[in-house]
């Protein structure tokens, strides 16, 4: 068993635990992770990054891949391969020879 699966079963085991997957449809999860994404971004407002508590990133991170997680289960997703994918994409969009050193959107090399 990987790492996260090993992660999301014991998400699952603690939702289970408290019947809170009748609360867990796509739709909530994707609200839940933008909720949390909010809470971290909250910990730099008005702050440099590294003002910002480590520990507190570190929880609400932990809040956005939870949910994040969950919402691949529900949906069968793998996550490595999802990601493997994704960076692939993003490799395609933004070649070395192009996008190296600059911010600029693939739309915009």
């Amino acid at each position: 068993m990987s790492d996260i699966q090993e992660v999301i079963n014991k998400l699952i085991q603690f939702r289970d635990e408290r019947d809170w997957e009748q609360f867990h449809n796509p739709k909530d999860l994707a609200l839940a992770i933008n909720i949390e994404a909010g809470e971290l971004l909250e910990l730099f407002l008005w702050k440099n990054h590294d003002e910002a508590s480590k520990e507190k990133v570190r929880e609400e991170l932990a809040d956005v891949l939870a949910f994040a997680f969950l919402l691949a289960d529900k949906y069968g997703f793998d996550i490595k391969e999802i990601m493997l994918d994704k960076i692939k994409q993003n490799g395609e969009k933004y070649p070395v020879n192009k996008a190296k050193g600059t911010a600029k959107k693939y739309d915009e090399l």
